[in-house]
């Protein structure tokens, strides 16, 4: 697991510039990669590639990069694993290559130079994100990992073409300008994060998941400065055609049957992601996802599993005595530690650090402190991440589909009618009334499912001059219409809350302290199986992820898990009454937005009185607006 940076300049370069700026970029990604740095440079034509070394795979020196091909026409600068190199390696060895060292980055470009980039792409199963330089065509490639683990920027700084795995990177180049997007803030404000593919700074894109692009620097189809390419992006794996696919054509096997093929293909995804040389743990949260991970470690393991919680003394939020438990049942190496409030407030103040884009789950909290707690042990953990949305198991997608059901059943002019009457009602005094007239709102079940999924329900009233772009949860999906409810919220999830909340969260909080964090449940073979599954082997009567207990039924007695399911929570709204209530109220003093311009400052100030004082939860809303101020605190100077 690494951090990688580069650029290509198009103006006149300096010599001597171009290796002071690509280091100063480097360097400030060296929380993802603190085992070395590397460079490489062709000060001629201004191409710089950067990388930052977290050494988990061959820790040689066969392993560093960038690293050049064995015929030299490609260089590369990846973040990330391939999970099945060695069978790759088996492949390419068959076919007379002599590779020099033993890692998944050696085994990345000779596949790019046997059978190039889109079909290696589709052959390889890991995380990643990459920029691969063509030597010979002067062409530039990006490209990341079909679930959309690990990041990657890009976008111009004048004449010069930028990219790296987090903002700060970008941050360092001397030609950049951060202009923040009022568009981009529209969505945050909706979801919490910054959709795919837009950043908060215009001109600044995320790569999205599954995909590459490819930029030419030489010849007619050479690319121009400022030119806008973000929409040309070539996908190597179709999640679209997987879940339509998948819903036309379940399997039609017995649910024994069934979690033996899971039982195989989750270990195979498990087992592919113990390789390591260097130590190696888990997160157990008690959790089904969690457990059912560290059992199949465990079944494989020749030792004891290292295994992690945090707990709290908050009842509410708190599942480290379960974890314990079946901690004990498997006989793993348990580690747990208890977080006080004020020790998990502790990392607040550096936040914007750690997400140098504006983010409001707040789950990032407990996420960064048990990855902190891991890394005094480990340098690699596996996680339960993928399992909600792989499996169907928020509870949102029950109540969505029982509040379609009901709502559709009522003509729409009838509908509306009533959501206008309700909607009459001032929403300071019945928020309830509120809520309700805008479901009644909706114009279909996407739009439902959008709707419960957001936080400021009308962002562009929030963010003056912002107007939300489409973006996969809003955008429409004909060729989905005929799935059922759960099956399109689920697709939804997967191309979009997951990326971009989940897993840019546990990515920026793991990385934030060197520890890489691996997901069996988001192997592809595992997704595209449970695509597959009819929704009864997803959900039975109120029990979600129902073939996930199935299989855990084989490795855990059903008392350890059977129980109601607890997000990774805080109670953040609590504290922005209490403790951090000053924190607060000066990122939310009235002369402060207002000079600033980028929120509606009554409607921000209204929802911070009745949050304070009339008992009303307005949390989440709130910490989207409170992240945003800290991160422009930080980052604006």
């Amino acid at each position: 697991m690494c951090g990688i940076t580069g650029f290509i300049d198009l103006a006149t370069p300096n010599k001597q510039e171009v290796t002071r700026v690509v280091k100063q970029m480097s360097d400030a990604l060296m929380h993802r990669g603190p085992d070395g740095d590397g460079f490489w440079i062709d000060k001629e034509n201004g191409v710089a590639l950067g990388h930052r070394r977290l050494a988990i795979i061959d820790l040689s020196e066969q392993g560093h990069q960038p690293m050049e091909s064995f015929t030299g026409r490609y260089v590369l600068t990846y973040n990330g694993e391939i999970y099945n190199f060695r069978e790759l390696r088996r492949d390419l060895e068959a076919k007379g290559h002599e590779l020099r060292g033993h890692s998944d980055t050696e085994i990345l470009l000779t596949s790019i130079e046997e059978w190039g980039l889109e079909k290696t792409l589709q052959l390889c199963n890991g995380m990643f994100a990459f920029a691969l330089w063509d030597r010979m065509g002067r062409v530039l490639h990006l490209a990341r990992d079909r679930m959309g683990k690990k990041p990657l920027y890009y976008g111009w700084a004048g004449k010069a073409f930028i990219f790296a795995s987090e903002l700060k990177a970008l941050h360092q180049h001397p030609s950049f300008r951060p202009q923040v997007n009022r568009d981009a803030l529209a969505l945050y404000s909706r979801n919490n994060y910054v959709p795919t593919p837009w950043s908060i700074y215009e001109g600044i894109y995320k790569l999205q998941p599954a995909s590459f692009i490819t930029l030419a620097f030489a010849g007619k189809a050479a690319v121009t400065p400022g030119q806008d390419f973000h929409d040309n992006t070539t996908m190597y794996w179709d999640i679209r055609q997987v879940a339509k696919t998948g819903a036309a054509n379940p399997v039609s096997i017995s649910m024994d049957e069934a979690v033996d093929a899971l039982d195989d293909i989750l270990g195979d995804a498990v087992g592919h992601r113990m390789i390591s040389d260097v130590p190696l743990g888990a997160f157990l949260s008690g959790g089904i996802d969690s457990s059912l991970i560290v059992a199949l470690m465990q079944k494989q393991a020749q030792d004891p599993v290292k295994t992690y919680s945090i707990g709290f003394d908050n009842v509410a939020y708190n599942e480290a005595k379960d974890a314990k438990k079946i901690a004990e049942y498997l006989g793993t190496d348990h580690t747990e530690y208890y977080l006080t409030a004020s020790e998990a407030q502790e990392i607040i103040p550096k936040l914007p650090d750690v997400f140098d884009e504006p983010f409001a789950d707040p789950s990032q909290i407990p996420t960064w402190h048990v990855s902190n707690m891991a890394r005094q042990h480990v340098t690699v953990a596996l996680s339960g991440d993928g399992g909600d949305e792989g499996f169907a198991g928020y509870s949102r997608y029950v109540r969505g589909q029982k509040l379609a059901n009901n709502l559709f059943k009522v003509p729409d002019g009838v509908r509306h009618a009533m959501g206008n009457i309700l909607g009459a009602f001032p929403e300071a005094t019945f928020p309830r009334l509120s809520k309700i007239s805008k479901f009644m709102q909706v114009a279909d079940e996407d739009a439902l499912y959008q709707f419960m999924m957001s936080y400021w329900h009308n962002p562009e009233q929030l963010v003056p001059g912002g107007h939300e772009p489409p973006v996969a949860m809003s955008s429409p999906e004909a060729s989905l219409a005929a799935m059922a409810f759960i099956d399109r919220a689920t697709y939804r999830d997967i191309v979009a809350y997951l990326p971009d909340d989940i897993l840019a969260k546990v990515d920026r909080a793991s990385m934030a302290v060197s520890l890489e964090i691996r997901a069996p449940l988001l192997d592809f073979n595992v997704i595209e199986f449970s695509r597959t599954l009819p929704l009864s082997m997803k959900i039975q009567g109120k029990n979600n992820k129902w073939i996930l207990r199935e299989l855990l039924l084989r490795y855990l007695p059903e008392h350890f898990f059977d129980r109601p399911k607890q997000g990774f929570g805080i109670p953040h709204g609590e504290w922005i009454r209490g403790p951090l209530k000053d924190w607060a109220e000066n990122l939310l003093d009235e002369r402060t937005l207002k000079e600033q311009g980028f929120f509606n400052v009554s409607l921000v100030r209204e929802k911070w009185k009745l949050h304070c004082d009339s008992g009303q939860d307005w949390s989440y809303h709130l910490w989207s607006v409170l992240m945003y101020q800290a991160w422009y605190q930080r980052w604006s100077s």
